[in-house]
């Protein structure tokens, strides 16, 4: 059962082991602003029991153990640090500049995007690569990172049907969303280019590149660039990839 509160906020059962802090109903900065600065909140001081807390587009998840604290104490714990957040600025993270590639064989649907919104191949590349992308949320696998915001033009729906194999480092976009596919998946996202960037590797601390609040810009770069990048990752990183705090 949901409890309303005010601020308007409201909390909704999990289990017996969590809870969801709901900031709203849509899917917008300033409502992902809250999420991100109660999760940062709650991560710089943890109350007793926390298990772990899960950012999404407009919730936090919170995880406790019920053997080290009871939902009464860590809600009322959380729900202090929640009032900080009423008011709070854009979330901050880091800035990226991510390499892609938008040959047609890396991009299968470039023609298709291309044909349902009347723009060349050179003006879909140029708004993908001109805007500038929110992480919004990570979820569907480790380290797949949901951005926003996909210029109007592009946006298309889903394609009708998903491909049983999508290839890891895939830079792809649904209705208002864009992605990078992380590993060899399905998906039903249309396809742009591939990036040699490793979105997620155990051997990284933290192993997901991106993050929620982290912003994203897309680069062209040629077939040489990208095929050299691929056998060498170490070329890209850190300075490639990583410009600096937003």
């Amino acid at each position: 059962m949901a409890v309303a509160l005010s601020p308007p906020l409201r909390l909704t059962d999990l289990g017996d082991t969590a809870f969801n802090v709901e900031f709203g109903d849509g899917i917008d900065r300033a409502t992902n602003a809250r999420v991100t600065a109660l999760a940062a909140a709650i991560r710089h001081r943890p109350p007793a029991g926390l298990v772990e807390v899960v950012p999404t587009f407009r919730s936090l998840l919170v995880s406790y153990d019920p053997l080290a604290t009871c939902r009464a104490v860590i809600e009322a714990e959380v729900m202090a640090l929640a009032a900080g957040c009423d008011e709070a600025p854009a979330a901050t993270g880091r800035s990226w500049r991510i390499p892609v590639c938008y040959d047609d064989d890396l991009g299968p649907d470039l023609a298709e995007i291309r044909r349902a919104t009347g723009l060349s191949r050179a003006e879909v590349i140029a708004l993908h690569a001109g805007t500038g992308y929110f992480v919004y949320m990570l979820g569907f696998m480790p380290g797949f990172a949901y951005l926003g915001d996909t210029p109007p033009a592009l946006r298309l729906p889903r394609r009708d049907t998903p491909r049983v194999k999508v290839p890891a480092g895939s830079v792809a976009i649904a209705d208002a969303m864009g992605a990078v596919y992380p590993w060899d998946s399905p998906g039903g996202w249309h396809l742009l280019g591939r990036t040699p960037a490793v979105m997620f590797d155990l051997g990284r601390d933290p192993p997901s590149l991106l993050a929620a609040g982290d912003r994203v810009a897309f680069v062209p770069v040629g077939r040489d660039e990208y095929e050299a990048a691929c056998r060498d990752p170490g070329r890209m990183a850190p300075a490639r990839l990583l410009v600096g705090d937003c």
